[in-house]
This record gives C-alpha cells, sequence and structure tokens, in this order.
C-alpha cells in the first residue's frame, strides 16, 4: 500500500520584524497545528546530509547540538532513535521526525515552521519537503526599521537596513515564484483585518478555519514559555565563533506585542516616528520596491524643515 503523501506544512518566512511571530502564535492557536517558535536549521541538515559519511546520527547530533534545541521541549535521546529507525536515512523523513515529534508534544496532528530566513533558501527547502507551503509576511520597510530599532543597540544605518529589507523580499519573492506553493500575505491586512487573511491561510494549508486563531493572545504566555532561556546570539556548533547571549528576558521583551490582539496603530507609524532623512534615506534605497508592494512613498515632508 502506498503512504499518504504528507499533510501540508506552512512556513512562515520574511524579513525579520515583519510580524512572523504574531503570524505564528495566530496559526500555532489552530487545534491541529503546532509550529515551533523558530528552527533556523534546515539549510545546515541540508549541507551537512551531502558531506561523505553523513548518517542518521551525524545529522542528529547537529540537531540536538543546535542552539535552538531547548526551545523545542524534545528528548534528544528519543530523536536520535527515531533517525537510527529510518531506513535507509533519508533527510526529508528526518526532518519530518523532528516536526511529527514536536507536534505530538503539543498534542497536535499537523506541523508547520516560522523560521524568517527561509525566505532564502525556499527552493532548497521545497526540494527537500514539497509538502511545504510557504506563506511570505510583508511589513512596509520603514515600519520594520522602527521596530528593528526597539531591539537591542546595534542597528545598522538607515541604507543598510534598507538594502538588506530589499534584498530578503526581492530573493523570497523570485524564489516563491519557482516553487508550487507559495503566497504573500501583508502585514498591515493581517493586523487590520486578521480573519479574512487566516481563512486565506488555511484554505492555502487544506485546513478548515479555528476561531482559536483569533484568540491566539490568550495562550502567548504559555507558548512563549518555549523562549524563556538564553539563547546565544551566534551558533553554538563546534568551530563557531562566540557571540553574547540573548537573555531570556530580552527574547521575551520582543515577542511582549504577541500577548495582546492586534493592533492597527502598529501600521504606518513610520510617518508618525521616523525622521524625514531617515524616511529619505530608506526611500532612495528601497522606494521601489516599497512602491512595487503598493506602500506610499515621498509623501511626507520634513517636520523639521523651516517656513519658507
Amino acid at each position: 500500500m502506498t503512504a499518504a503523501p504528507p499533510a501540508p506544512a506552512p512556513f512562515i518566512v520574511g524579513a525579520a520584524r515583519s510580524g512572523t511571530t504574531l503570524l505564528r502564535m495566530m496559526l500555532d492557536s489552530h487545534g491541529e497545528l503546532a509550529i515551533p517558535f523558530e528552527t533556523q536549521l534546515l539549510p545546515e541538515l541540508i549541507d551537512a546530509a551531502k558531506e561523505p559519511g553523513a548518517d542518521a546520527d551525524s545529522i542528529a547530533d547537529l540537531l540536538v547540538g543546535h542552539r535552538r534545541w531547548p526551545d523545542f521541549g524534545l528528548e534528544a535521546d528519543e530523536m536520535r532513535a527515531e533517525f537510527r529507525a529510518i531506513e535507509p536515512f533519508d533527510l526529508a523523513e528526518a526532518a519530518r521526525a523532528f516536526y511529527r515529534a514536536y507536534a505530538r508534544a503539543q498534542g497536535k496532528p499537523r506541523w508547520g515552521d516560522k523560521s524568517p530566513g527561509y525566505a532564502l533558501h525556499i527552493r532548497r527547502i521545497s526540494k527537500l519537503l514539497p509538502e511545504a507551503r510557504f506563506v511570505h509576511l510583508i511589513r512596509d520597510g520603514r515600519d520594520v526599521r522602527l521596530s528593528q530599532l526597539q531591539r537591542g543597540s546595534d542597528h545598522p544605518t538607515v541604507a543598510k537596513h534598507a538594502k538588506r529589507w530589499k534584498r530578503r523580499i526581492e530573493i523570497g519573492r523570485t524564489q516563491g515564484a519557482q516553487v508550487e506553493h507559495y503566497m504573500e500575505l501583508r502585514y498591515e491586512d493581517l493586523v487590520t483585518d486578521p480573519e479574512p487573511e487566516l481563512r486565506r491561510i488555511c484554505e492555502f494549508v487544506d485546513l478548515d478555519f479555528d476561531q482559536a486563531t483569533l484568540d491566539y493572545h490568550e495562550s502567548a504566555d504559555e507558548r512563549l514559555s518555549e523562549i524563556d532561556r538564553d539563547l546565544a546570539e551566534g551558533h553554538e556548533l563546534a568551530g563557531a565563533r562566540e557571540r553574547p547571549l540573548f537573555k531570556a528576558s530580552d527574547r521575551l521583551e520582543v515577542h511582549k506585542l504577541t500577548r495582546e490582539p492586534p493592533r492597527a496603530d502598529r501600521v504606518a507609524g513610520w510617518k508618525r516616528d521616523m525622521p524625514a532623512a531617515d524616511i529619505a534615506e530608506f526611500e532612495r534605497v528601497a522606494g521601489d520596491l516599497l512602491s512595487e508592494l503598493g506602500y506610499e512613498v515621498g509623501t511626507v515632508k520634513s517636520k523639521t524643515e523651516a517656513p519658507a
């Protein structure tokens, strides 16, 4: 008997600070769907599986040695045993075993992923996991900039940030056009009128709509508890460069708004809070993409310009 194909799995991707955690909380509240906080490890596993001598043990060691492994609440020895049971060893089946184990721990039958950086790896992940259905969440880059400034103190220049945002969006859209299952979603639509957007995603991944996705904030504290631990900023695998820890309190602070219902005041905050010079510089670098995406460009005058 031929095994049934894996159920569609939503993969939430996008630029950092675009609302991907909010969307993860919403979809993870669905009664049938479990989505880890962030994995960020599939590209490394794909590369490692191509190395001579790669096997179940070496790939399992890479997985359980990853800096994010403790976020998932799984037992390393049990994961190793599941990998060894795959005969012959196959990375796609190993990845599915990991995601299924996470979903099982949450009491859910279906799984997905939320890793913004996978926007740069859509083709590779789609080839590995054909059931992956990519949900590209796009937010006005100027609001992304403002949100990023609220996190930590080491920030790139406006021009560098605009270039980085533009690159992430363009690569995601280009690769998305080259795979079978890809959709785009605007952050602005998600926070101002979430139900139609969530229904659209549920249809995209063959799930019935669940009203619980609108009440995600009621279980936010419980779900955020997964990341209530320090996280190394760098990778902790052998040979990696040591970097300072991202403290547990900081991780929780960054995502505190997921404890609240969607806030429409998070839309177009750049008009109110972004210096005119920064707006001009961001638009100089990424204005063409902002316009292509339908965002307002070139209409905000300096608040500080002197009267004639």
